[in-house]
């Protein structure tokens, strides 16, 4: 067994692992992250797919049977209400397969963590 077999490139690389109705999915997350942080870039971090502004700002992997969203625990906590319907911990929530996805949920907690690491940057770079 190859030891680069899970080492993803691009976040293309990670997509196309998956079967066809969950690359759907995934393309439509990320299509929704990208859109409301267009500003963010795009890299491979802990091996997921990760957005990064000023520092990351969410990941989002896929699994058997769920979506893992991991968008911090500052994240979470600011949309506790609203995920309550899901599994979550600190900082991830799992949106299942079988259901529709959250997208405009999701795209609301993106938005906010592209405001959280703005300010933060800005709080940094006044203090130098």
């Amino acid at each position: 067994m190859e030891e680069n077999k899970n080492k993803f490139i691009s976040i293309e690389d990670y997509i196309l692992q998956f079967p066809p109705e969950v690359q759907e999915i995934l393309e439509k997350l990320r299509k929704v992250i990208k859109d409301s942080a267009p500003d963010a870039t795009e890299k491979i971090s802990y091996q997921m797919p990760t957005f990064a502004l000023h520092g990351n700002l969410v990941h989002f992997a896929a699994y058997k049977k769920h979506i893992g969203f991991y968008p911090t625990p500052s994240g979470i906590a600011a949309f506790q209400q609203n995920l309550s319907e899901y599994k979550s911990a600190k900082g991830s929530v799992q949106f299942p397969i079988d259901k529709p996805i959250p997208y405009e949920l999701i795209s609301k907690i993106v938005k906010f963590r592209a405001a959280e690491n703005i300010m933060k940057a800005k709080g940094k770079i006044k203090k130098k």
